[in-house]
């Protein structure tokens, strides 16, 4: 499509989105793709709305002085019966409901956000990585990626914890580009180890101990999509990480099996999901890989982002708008619509030839999380 097409489609949506957004989606249509300053008093406005919002003001009321949320007593009682946080859902709590707040431009220093990630960091090991959520035997890599992008969206960047985690991450890159869950992902792989039951793997593995465990071993297997989507997710939240030449080589991985399926049954095998549209995106989608790479600078000088385009394109209503592919829903509806205006705004902005995704925040001095 032309760039005035694609601008024109921009134009439509983002008007109508604009007259029914929530406070958060109307923030970032104002500023990732209106190109609006933080100083404008419609943006001020809107900030101000985010911070009065109900969700908001219940998720900071909620947090316990020790930076975690309540549980379920079914779910509790699971986490007490096996290994403890940060295996189960404690910890996967903590990430969504600061995936959420960060949503709301909610900052570090309010209600008990540090000591959420103070928490985290407590469980930090040696070689650098967060155990959990899944097993007490491997570290689950992509959870990994998924930390790393809520302590540098709230602004722990410079932490040497935070760069301990991200200098682990980097060790566990592969050649190919691309990352797995160590085990589960590489000698799973592998006869006999692929028929075996997952119970019996993970005994297996529990005996084995990571002290044995050298991922060259088993650069054979391929990488997984998601999870090395996940990761390259949480390196882009900085513009300083974001150019690291393993983080781009990351991006390409997935930008070259773009609609193809995922190797592993653990983690997202269809190719469905690859056109599923939903919110929030916490482990990858189509959407959320545009997202990334348009962020990242990919645009209409790439032909591997044709078709995902047109697709998504493909998926735009009658209304202007889009909605989330199993049901639809008020305000996810309303995430996934400003996802996807911002993406096509960036793709336009590429054919026009001027500065977009990361270069062009950086030329207004000034950075929106993706």
């Amino acid at each position: 499509m032309l760039a005035s097409e694609i601008t024109a489609i921009v134009e439509e949506s983002s008007r109508k989105l604009l007259q029914i957004s929530i406070p958060q989606v109307r923030f970032y249509l104002l500023t990732d793709v209106m190109a609006m300053d933080e100083r404008n008093p419609l943006v001020r406005r809107t900030l101000d709305e985010c911070r009065n919002s109900p969700i908001r003001l219940r998720l900071l009321k909620t947090l316990r002085e020790d930076g975690t949320w309540p549980i379920s007593k079914e779910r509790r009682l699971a986490e007490e019966r096996g290994a403890g946080p940060p295996v189960g859902w404690t910890y996967t709590t903590m990430l969504r409901n600061l995936y959420d707040l960060g949503d709301y431009r909610t900052t570090i220093d309010e209600g008990n956000v540090r000591a959420t990630f103070e928490k985290i960091f407590s469980w930090q090991t040696d070689e650098g990585y967060i155990p959990g959520p899944s097993s007490p035997y491997y570290p689950d890599t992509h959870y990994n990626g998924y930390a790393l992008r809520m302590m540098v969206r709230f602004g722990l960047k410079d932490d040497p914890r935070v760069r301990k985690l991200a200098r682990w991450l980097m060790k566990m890159q592969r050649p190919d580009g691309g990352w797995v869950i160590p085990y589960l992902q590489d000698l799973k792989y592998f006869p006999p180890y692929r028929s075996m039951s997952m119970p019996d793997f993970i005994a297996h593995i529990r005996k084995l101990g990571m002290d044995n465990y050298d991922p060259a071993d088993y650069y054979k297997a391929p990488s997984c999509i998601w999870t090395t989507m996940m990761i390259v997710r949480g390196f882009i939240q900085d513009f300083d990480m974001a150019v690291i030449p393993g983080v781009r080589k990351g991006a390409e991985y997935f930008l070259d099996r773009f609609f193809m399926k995922n190797y592993y049954s653990s983690f997202y095998r269809s190719d469905d999901n690859w056109t599923k549209l939903k919110y929030p995106t916490y482990f990858g989608s189509g959407m959320c890989a545009l997202d990334m790479l348009t962020w990242m600078g990919y645009g209409a000088a790439d032909p591997r982002l044709d078709k995902p385009i047109k697709w998504l394109l493909s998926k735009r209503m009658q209304d202007g708008l889009w909605c989330q592919s199993d049901r639809p829903h008020p305000v996810r509806d309303q995430e996934i619509s400003q996802v996807c205006i911002s993406i096509l705004n960036r793709y336009a902005q590429s054919l026009r030839g001027e500065p977009f995704g990361m270069a062009g925040e950086m030329k207004l001095g000034r950075k929106v999380p993706v």
